[in-house]
């Protein structure tokens, strides 16, 4: 299951036009920012499918019945690019547990890649709602080995992906490997480059956000 969150006009697509825009996007807090709009959209949009539960409420003049979440998810991010949009999905989910993991390409000479996955964080992971943001989906081989790497702490009821930008190969490779995954995505590209970035995307959303790495 796809949802693109840009199908429909929306202020997503305002934040969408902007993170791409090379001129805007030189202004970090700005980047980052409409990264966590895009996320807090995204986590408003999958709180429409969790599980609720009645509850009674005491208010000054009365008792209300109200609908509560039955049970936090666990929000997990893929260091450091998730880190804006992680921010999004828990400005909505403000009482989430939440999971981090370290995976990045690890460049070699001729300019193939390889994924790493180093660090890992996470709550109890059995039969929960794990929600997963990283903000370029692109060729859907870091997702793939994060979701392996999470099932190796335990056994998720569900899973959730959200990305701002994500490319058709990527989406296509996640939903090979793991196709009981919901990607929720802000947009989606058709082309993906022989080094494996997204076209026209938007760049390296990590060092928009956080500043330019060393590559290892």
């Amino acid at each position: 299951m796809v949802i693109n969150l840009s199908t429909q006009c929306s202020l997503v697509c305002d934040w969408i036009s902007e993170i791409r825009d090379v001129q805007i996007q030189s202004d970090r807090m700005r980047f980052r920012r409409n990264l966590e709009r895009i996320g807090e959209i995204a986590a408003y949009e999958i709180s429409r499918q969790l599980v609720y539960e009645e509850r009674e409420v005491q208010t000054p003049l009365g008792i209300s019945q109200c609908k509560v979440l039955k049970e936090q998810p666990v929000l997990a991010t893929i260091l450091r690019a998730g880190l804006p949009l992680h921010q999004g999905l828990l400005n909505y989910f403000d009482k989430a547990d939440n999971a981090f993991i370290s995976a990045y390409r690890k460049h070699q000479h001729d300019g193939s890649f390889e994924i790493s996955l180093d660090y890992i964080s996470c709550p109890e992971l059995e039969n929960r709602v794990v929600i997963i943001s990283d903000p370029m989906l692109a060729t859907g081989s870091s997702l793939v080995k994060t979701i392996q790497y999470l099932r190796d702490e335990g056994h998720p009821r569900e899973i959730h992906v959200v990305a701002a930008i994500a490319c058709t190969v990527g989406i296509e490779y996640v939903q090979r490997s793991e196709p009981q995954v919901k990607i929720w995505c802000g947009a989606i590209d058709e082309e993906l480059t022989a080094k494996g970035y997204i076209v026209p995307g938007l760049g390296d959303a990590g060092d928009l956000a956080f500043g330019t790495k060393v590559q290892m």
